[in-house]
């Protein structure tokens, strides 16, 4: 790479760590960045991209120079959808409860977020502006963000993401991925990973039952029907509300 070059769009989104939906795993070509004047690079294998947005910071990331959360989240808004732009700027501003070693989290913050969509004036600005404000701090992972904005466009009631939930003795029973504190219901996706790690599958098998001890209501939803037939999921979640007592 030129000294003035830097990674941007879906390789910067990787560099990020932004969840990306299976798509984009294939042979993408490398997504390399130049300011105007200068000429985007045309070498093999490169997708290179002029840019005029005098508001993109070049960061360091993992020794590269790279377009800062902030830009790369914009300029993804011309190939996600509503959803995994909204999922992508989710694990942007997340705080996680434990990061890993050696990362500075969130990589943006929401403010920065909406100030950056405010001046931005690139291709598919309008839908970057739409998904700011569907953004939530506390999704985990990009499955948690399609499953709330469904189950919001469901006309669900607004929920709380990934809470500690106690006993009324004050014992800690776990995490819940979306909580509908008023009526004890939890919506939560079931991974891959519940099912292929035996460790992490007892553990999750003896969180559920204190939370069905305790009177919650755990719905776990399947990646086949959160992908598949989400209208399922958000109809499983709504009937476990309406038997709380909640009404539309």
């Amino acid at each position: 790479m030129r000294a003035d070059e830097f990674f941007c769009g879906l390789t910067a989104a990787r560099m990020w760590r932004i969840p990306l939906p299976d798509e984009f795993t294939r042979a993408e070509g490398v997504h390399v960045g130049r300011m105007s004047p200068n000429r985007a690079s045309r070498a093999r294998g490169v997708r290179g991209r002029e840019f005029s947005d005098t508001r993109i910071r070049v960061e360091r990331r993992y020794g590269f120079r790279v377009s800062d959360a902030a830009s790369t989240w914009c300029h993804l808004a011309g190939v996600l959808s509503h959803d995994d732009l909204v999922a992508a700027a989710d694990h942007l501003i997340l705080v996680p409860k434990k990061p890993q070693p050696g990362e500075t989290r969130p990589y943006a913050t929401i403010e920065q977020l909406i100030d950056r969509v405010q001046s931005y004036s690139g291709r598919h600005a309008r839908a970057a502006r739409r998904a700011v404000l569907d953004i939530r701090q506390g999704a985990e992972s990009r499955p948690e963000t399609i499953l709330r904005l469904h189950m919001m466009r469901a006309g669900l009631p607004e929920l709380e993401l990934n809470v500690d939930i106690f006993s009324e003795s004050g014992t800690f029973l776990g995490r819940g991925d979306s909580l509908f504190r008023d009526f004890r219901v939890i919506a939560e996706y079931d991974g891959e990973q519940h099912r292929t790690d035996s460790v992490q599958y007892n553990r999750d098998m003896l969180r559920i039952e204190g939370f069905i001890r305790n009177k919650w209501t755990p719905i776990r939803v399947r990646k086949g029907q959160l992908f598949g037939d989400p209208m399922a999921a958000v109809a499983r979640v709504e009937a476990a509300l309406r038997d709380a007592g909640w009404r539309p």
